[in-house]
């Protein structure tokens, strides 16, 4: 992508009709374009030199970091794509995209290795943290921004105290206001500050509006297809690239108490998997809601007859199907045969009555809408 920044690429969406007209999305794509813009002739280690102002009795630098941009809104509401386009314009060499949790995850584990280490030097790790955070990216883009545990509420405060102090500049997509975040959590009075904190270093921006457009157009087209062909194929790419916004598809290892569970595609809370994949190993309900707790979308390529001649991988393929309606999740696969042909005779036939039923609810416009992608 060209670094003449994301309105442009925004645009060219709307012009070829990948993305709905949206004037709240138009108004963010603005204001991150303003960023890309002011970040031009921003650089940290050029302009953010920090200097005490004794006259003041404070710290401040001799050029102000251009502000940030904490996006939150409802899921579906293109907050992720919004920053895609922002983040791989940004004209920036030193700049990074993360999960929240992923980063989270990060953080207590340089904390604990710091902590290990007897040629540590001072006694805040948060210290050392931030300068390495800021020395590999002084552009920090966050996806699905949210405290839930205690833990990591009582450390952000000063973390990002630091990291602003660096000069790094945040943007953050959430599905939760600021005063909101932590909310009715332990000790939470201490993570008031932070808040504070963010409502003034980085841009409010309210993506309002409750039209969920991934769901919104999965719920008006086909969500399984058979009979298995190039056809079906591509069907299925072109839901995944529905769902994920185009995005690129990435890799990540789940673990689950010892065991470990690959994910080959996966983008935007939607994963992809063959058939052979999810129900030809020994897998069972716990690793499938490991799965759920990761994404809200999943789909599953060639899905064959079953049978007596293949018994286990039927059970598994039910329990499958069990977990992820369970859990209000997305089923979008290609079959050899159409649902109710998928268990036709032989011990068994009997039990895949209820998977049959559970497969065609989940195919339904009401099923669709009614189970909303989870943050």
């Amino acid at each position: 992508m060209t670094s003449s920044g994301p309105l442009d690429a925004y645009r060219a969406l709307r012009r070829d009709n990948k993305i709905q007209h949206d004037p709240i999305q138009e108004l963010a794509v603005e204001k991150l374009q303003t960023l890309h813009r002011r970040l031009m002739s921003y650089n940290p280690q050029t302009s953010a030199h920090w200097t005490d102002i004794f006259r003041l009795g404070a710290r401040k630098p001799r050029v102000e970091p251009p502000q940030g941009i904490y996006m939150y809104g409802d899921v579906g509401r293109g907050k992720s794509m919004l920053m895609d386009l922002f983040f791989e314009s940004a004209p920036v060499e030193r700049k990074r995209r993360v999960h929240f949790h992923a980063f989270m995850l990060e953080v207590h584990a340089f904390i604990h290795a710091w902590r290990q280490d007897k040629a540590k030097k001072g006694d805040d790790p948060l210290v050392p943290l931030a300068e390495k955070i800021a020395n590999d990216a002084w552009l920090l883009c966050f996806d699905e921004f949210q405290v839930t545990d205690v833990a990591d509420a009582m450390l952000l405060g000063r973390l990002f105290e630091l990291l602003f102090e660096h000069g790094v500049v945040v943007i953050a997509t959430s599905n939760r206001i600021p005063e909101d975040l932590y909310k009715d959590g332990l000790n939470r009075e201490l993570f008031l500050p932070f808040i504070e904190l963010i409502k003034e270093q980085l841009d409010i921006l309210h993506l309002s509006g409750g039209t969920d457009y991934r769901l919104d157009r999965l719920s008006k087209s086909n969500v399984y297809f058979s009979p298995l062909s190039e056809e079906a194929d591509k069907h299925m790419d072109d839901t995944f690239s529905l769902l994920t916004e185009g995005s690129s598809p990435k890799q990540k290892t789940l673990s689950h108490q010892g065991r470990k569970l690959e994910v080959h595609t996966y983008a935007r809370g939607v994963a992809r998997f063959s058939f052979e994949e999810l129900c030809a190993r020994p897998l069972g309900a716990s690793d499938y809601l490991l799965l759920t707790d990761e994404f809200h979308s999943l789909l599953l390529d060639h899905v064959p007859a079953l049978g007596p001649h293949n018994r286990n991988e039927a059970k598994r393929f039910v329990t499958l199907v069990d977990v992820l309606y369970e859990a209000g999740a997305n089923l979008i696969l290609s079959a050899e045969v159409e649902a109710d042909k998928l268990y036709q005779q032989g011990d068994g036939h009997f039990e895949f009555a209820r998977t049959v039923s559970r497969l065609m609810e989940m195919r339904s416009e009401e099923y669709l809408k009614g189970h909303i992608a989870k943050p």
